[in-house]
């Protein structure tokens, strides 16, 4: 592989610089052709192709139109003894990149023909061997053809051949002398193999010959003595696997929790342990390495893979030399013992770990990390041992894996009592005292005894199992620590462990009246074997002044001591501020000092109200337990561990109010009064309340524009305006002795309709005595009432002409009829004061107004109604529509006081279309009329415009009527002037007859219709019977 891959070149190519119309082309020509020959020379009995490159400095002309070039190409190929096919020219122009190009392709064909030339003549060996006694050159031959045809990159047959390799190797005949030299050779070939397989994309392929493979080898372990060399070969299987299958993920495979490279360096770091292991019952120390160097050979390297340096060629079933055979793997032992066995193990299983912790195998990761901490720990690199061992802990502690959160919390004590770490070597002392260790009594016997020596600024004893070379290294670093005084005041968060130990505090209710004492208890329980004593217990609160009341300490040879599984309560009590009302109040934290100022002090530190981490699971399973076995047991002495529960903050609220608030009001409130809401304070204080304050109106934290449509007043002879707040705060009322009743009435006006939530606050202090401390509490007493405001009444308005029609449009100067109706929403009876018209542009077409309503009391759904007679004057500018004004009505409730002020509500009054008409005409005629009796018709017709207008008129018959007059009439009528027609009637019929139509055109006004004129005239007319002459007779007997 060396020769084919580094020194046997498959094709020799020779720049020379020669251009075709060079002048000295004999001389270069010679010269070129004896370089070729010395190539030739150098590689005299290999099939290497040699071609020339002629770089050249001008372009060269098509093929077939340079003669010169053409002849001068002939005679350098027959001086060089080369074909036209190995000949090449490289100009060196513009278009350098693309000669290069297809020189590349073209020297890639030569290559593969001499590869291929190779295959065949290996091939044509094949014809001359036998399976009887040429086995080992099958394998040789097969191997080669594999080999040239992958340097061919032919992949396919490339694989083909690698695996008939294979399969020859397991023919050979298998015996202790050459069972290395075929596992060597089947490995090469199985990595070939996989490696193919990886590029082909067939990555199940690659791990079913991968498996095979192994199947076949792990059991072929040759000598016994050298079985380490086994270990260290199935370990390198799995390594370049491993590396295989993380390569082709990095091309673009996709691998999966359960297939992942992980998995391999995992089992190649498993063999390297039992390589250790064997390596450690096999290479005795001691011993010196032999005189004569059995392993290395003259040359330096081996003729063939896999075989002993002392016997190379030799294919007997016994060795040759016992002695020699002896003395060669006795000095394979001895430079066994020279392996970094641990970095090797510690590098695979680093591997291992990238790997699971890259396809989220978190199990995986952590049991690894255990096996590399165990590795460090054979290594003595003890800091990182711990570093690695502490950080599985945690998952293990959170996981509840307590028999191997045992296993490791033992090595850790290990470690940090070889590295003479204090702090850690308390923090694992107490957690293997704890509930969660699984050790003996016996063990934890040794452990409190090694701790309570620690404490006493003493030396611990070694732990089992150490390493005894370690030991003196470790008892000079505990002599240092018993010196330094820096080590005699450690602190240790326990939080994350699970310590000796245990406490929970808890407050003994979520809140606190401020005339009560604060009160919270501190549970503590030992689970060690023996009895633990303890100097100083403290609460650290929120409040830093609260600290004070929370801690016990005892002096000098007094201490306090914890039964194992005794649990034990400390109560504390304290009275809050004032100022501290509203507020929460937490445990931020809890210590516990073990040790003493004499020897070496130790703080226990809980963040909040205590816990560690089985603390919640063990809360849940409590919690469960009760659940199924009912809550009805009787009442213990002794403390339930399980059922005390963590209570880590509590809220001092003030104190409670003995004093009544009472509301009345007659709900809804009307829109814009002022709604009057009485309030009622009474005390049940047993002293006076002072500085009593009312604090009245909209509760915050409503929508936005309630504040601006809510007003609140304590005045109600007025109507507020809007600058009256939403909310009057702090009004003073006074001192309220015990027993004693205040009233007050408070105004609300509100200015939209819609729910609203009103409160009423009434604040005092009041001097209380809580344990002997005389302080001031701030009581009050609140009380929320919501309200509807709705509006009272409500108004519709409508415009209609003299005859009552409704109109859409008006006409100047013309009178019409403006229509108010109030109907009266409010449950409640309104009074109705007044009613007025405040007009902007309309005049009044009588010469005052009146008000129709007057004092009028309107009950729920009654209705009163107003009419107007109106004109709108003739306007100058263009505008047709036209303001009319306000329509205004001044009321209040009826049950309202006399000196209750009236609310004047003002109601937009719609606009009008004011509609322009050239031509008025308008009618005199009498009420009514009488059958067969004459009946005087004056029509008035009058130009408004600014032009002499030409008037058409024509009477239509009637069957109810004869007429005298003009039938048919044209006039013509000035600017601003005035025509009148008069018409005799005769009715013929009695009742409501339709009179003459009047037909009326304006020649000159085509706009103008004979309806919209028509509009202004009476339609009907009554007409009465016609009545008998009375005589006197009759009227006698009247």
């Amino acid at each position: 592989m060396n020769k084919h891959l580094n020194l046997v070149p498959a094709l020799v190519v020779l720049f020379y610089e020669l251009d075709w119309d060079d002048p000295q082309w004999k001389e270069k020509q010679s010269e070129c052709a004896t370089k070729v020959e010395i190539v030739r020379t150098s590689l005299q009995g290999r099939n290497t192709k040699v071609a020339v490159v002629l770089i050249q400095k001008k372009t060269p002309l098509p093929p077939g139109e340079d003669l010169v070039a053409s002849e001068r190409a002939a005679t350098l190929c027959n001086a060089c003894d080369l074909s036209g096919k190995s000949l090449f020219v490289l100009p060196h122009t513009d278009h350098l990149v693309g000669y290069i190009i297809r020189l590349e392709n073209a020297f890639y064909e030569h290559a593969q023909t001499y590869y291929y030339t190779e295959i065949r003549r290996v091939k044509s060996h094949k014809e001359f061997l036998n399976k009887t006694t040429h086995q080992l050159l099958f394998v040789r031959h097969q191997f080669k053809i594999a080999f040239f045809s992958e340097l061919k990159q032919d992949t396919q047959n490339a694989l083909k051949y690698y695996r008939t390799a294979y399969s020859l190797v397991y023919e050979l005949r298998a015996y202790e002398t050459n069972m290395l030299e075929i596992k060597t050779m089947a490995g090469f070939i199985n990595y070939k193999i996989c490696r193919l397989c990886f590029q082909h994309n067939t990555p199940l392929d690659a791990i079913a010959q991968f498996r095979k493979h192994i199947d076949l080898c792990k059991k072929k372990i040759g000598s016994s003595d050298l079985a380490f060399e086994h270990a260290a070969w199935m370990s390198k299987q799995f390594h370049s696997f491993g590396e295989l299958f993380d390569e082709a993920i990095k091309l673009g495979l996709t691998a999966i929790q359960t297939q992942n490279p992980g998995f391999y360096y995992q089992q190649a770091a498993s063999y390297s342990q039992d390589r250790k292991q064997l390596a450690q019952q096999l290479c005795q120390a001691g011993k010196n390495y032999p005189a004569c160097e059995p392993v290395d050979t003259q040359t330096g390297g081996l003729d063939f893979y896999g075989q002993r340096p002392w016997r190379q060629g030799h294919q007997s079933i016994e060795p040759p030399d016992a002695e020699k055979e002896k003395t060669g793997i006795y000095a394979l032992q001895i430079k066994e013992r020279d392996v970094p066995q641990s970095e090797l193990i510690i590098a695979l299983l680093s591997n291992a770990v990238a790997q699971f912790k890259k396809y989220k195998c978190p199990r995986m990761k952590s049991h690894l990390m255990v096996q590399m901490g165990e590795e460090y720990y054979h290594a003595k690199d003890y800091t990182k041992a711990l570093k690695l061992l502490d950080y599985v802990m945690c998952d293990y502690r959170t996981e509840r894996w307590w028999g191997l959160l045992t296993a490791i919390l033992t090595m850790a004590l290990r470690c940090a009592y070889l590295m003479g770490s204090v702090k850690d070597y308390i923090i694992y002392c107490m957690e293997l005292l704890g509930r969660a260790s699984k050790l003996t009594d016996e063990q934890k016997l040794r452990i409190e005894k090694n701790l309570m020596k620690v404490l006493m600024n003493g030396m611990p004893d070694p732990e089992p199992e150490c390493d005894l070379s370690s030991e003196g290294v470790a008892r000079s670093l505990w002599n240092d620590r018993m010196v330094s005084a820096g080590a005699k005041s450690l602190t240790i968060e326990v939080q994350d462990y699970i310590p000796f130990i245990q406490c929970k505090a808890k407050f003994q209710s979520p809140s606190f009246h401020i005339d009560q004492p604060i009160q919270l208890q501190v549970f503590l329980r030992a689970d060690c074997p023996h009895s633990i004593s303890f100097n100083k217990l403290a609460v650290i609160l929120s409040n830093q002044e609260y600290n004070q009341w929370c801690v016990v300490e005892w002096v000098g040879q007094e201490t306090m001591s914890l039964l194992p599984g005794k649990p034990k309560c400390h109560n504390f009590s304290f009275v809050a501020k004032t100022d501290d009302v509203g507020k929460k109040i937490e445990m931020t934290g809890i210590e516990l000092m073990l040790g003493s100022d004499t020897g070496r002090s130790v703080f226990l530190s809980w963040r909040g109200a205590g816990g560690d981490v089985a603390s919640t699971h063990e809360a849940l399973q409590a919690s469960r337990s009760s659940r199924q076995w009912g809550c009805g047991m009787e009442e213990r002495q002794e403390i339930d561990w399980d059922s005390v529960t963590m209570q880590h903050s509590t809220m001092v609220i003030s104190r409670v109010a003995k004093m009544s608030v009472k509301l009345s009001h007659q709900p809804p409130a009307l829109n814009n009064e002022m709604y009057c809401i009485n309030i009622t304070v009474q005390s049940y204080e047993e002293v006076v309340a002072k500085d009593v304050k009312l604090t009245a109106g909209l509760k915050p934290g409503q929508d936005a524009n309630l504040g601006q449509t809510t007003h609140v007043a304590l005045n109600g002879s007025k109507v507020c305006d809007d600058t009256a707040p939403a909310l009057l705060p702090d009004v003073p009322i006074g001192d309220l002795k015990p027993g004693d009743k205040l009233e007050r009435c408070v105004y609300v006006k509100c200015v939209s309709t819609g729910s609203r939530v009103f409160l009423f606050h009434v604040a005092y202090s009041i001097d209380a005595t809580v344990e002997g401390s005389q302080i001031v509490c701030k009581c009050h007493k609140d009380e929320t009432v919501a309200i509807e405001t709705v509006d009272p009444f409500e108004v519709s308005v409508k415009f209609v002409s003299t005859k009552f029609e409704p109109l859409d449009r008006v006409v100047g100067n013309i009178p019409f009829l403006l229509m108010t109706d109030v109907l009266s929403m409010s449950p409640w009876p309104l009074l109705l004061a007044s009613s007025s018209l405040h007009l902007l542009t309309m005049k009044t077409n009588t010469p005052q107004l009146h008000s129709q309503m007057q004092e009028v009391v309107l009950q729920t759904d009654e209705c009163a109604s107003e009419c107007f007679c109106l004109r709108c004057p003739l306007l100058a500018n263009s505008n047709n529509t036209v303001a009319t004004g306000q329509y205004l009505i001044s009321w209040r409730r009826k049950s309202s006081s006399a000196n209750s002020p009236f609310i004047q509500t003002a109601v937009i009054l719609p606009h009008v279309i004011l509609e322009p008409v050239p031509l008025y005409i308008h009618a005199e005629l009498p009420s009514s009329g009488r059958v067969r009796e004459s009946l005087s018709v004056r029509y008035h017709i009058e130009n408004r415009t600014s032009v002499v207008q030409e008037v058409e008129m024509a009477v239509e018959p009637s069957d109810a009527f004869m007429f005298s007059g003009l039938k048919q009439v044209r006039l013509r009528i000035l600017p601003g002037s005035e025509q009148q027609m008069l018409y005799n009637y005769y009715p013929l019929m009695a009742g409501y007859q339709t009179l003459p139509q009047l037909n009326i055109s304006l020649p000159r006004c085509l706009t103008t219709n004979t309806q919209s004129l028509r509009r202004f005239l009476p339609q009907r007319i009554f007409v009465k019977p016609q009545g008998l002459e009375l005589d006197d007779a009759l009227i006698a007997a009247a």
